[in-house]
């Protein structure tokens, strides 16, 4: 089992940034990729970016690219979100998630943190 713990969700100014943390305990080393996802209020979740776990190679939503980065510190198990120019539609629930290796979906899930950015 892999437990996800995010964190570092808040109100942020429209313009400003945020960093969201997520820290991965457990079988880290069944860990194939990480990713982001967000819910806005009243919308289905949606994928943000991801990296993998063994190249650090990142993916991203093509709307999402330029203004959200997400990177790894390999000796913390600790994947992070860095948002940039926030805008009022970046509001969500930020949830991170993990793939085992040998899988192919999402099989953890963190309990997710509130990113709240105000106009």
């Amino acid at each position: 089992q892999v437990q996800l713990v995010e964190s570092g969700g808040g109100l942020v100014q429209a313009g400003g940034s945020l960093t969201l943390s997520c820290a991965a305990s457990g079988r880290t080393f069944s860990i194939h990729a990480m990713g982001w996802f967000r819910e806005p209020p009243g919308k289905v979740r949606e994928f943000v970016g991801s990296i993998n776990w063994s190249d650090n190679k990142t993916e991203y939503l093509d709307s999402m690219k330029g203004r959200f980065t997400v990177s790894r510190d390999n000796d913390k198990n600790t994947v992070y979100l860095q948002m940039n120019s926030v805008k009022p539609e970046d509001t969500a629930d930020y949830y991170c998630a993990a793939v085992p290796t040998g899988r192919r979906s999402y099989e953890y899930w963190g309990q997710g943190t509130q990113v709240t950015v105000s106009s």
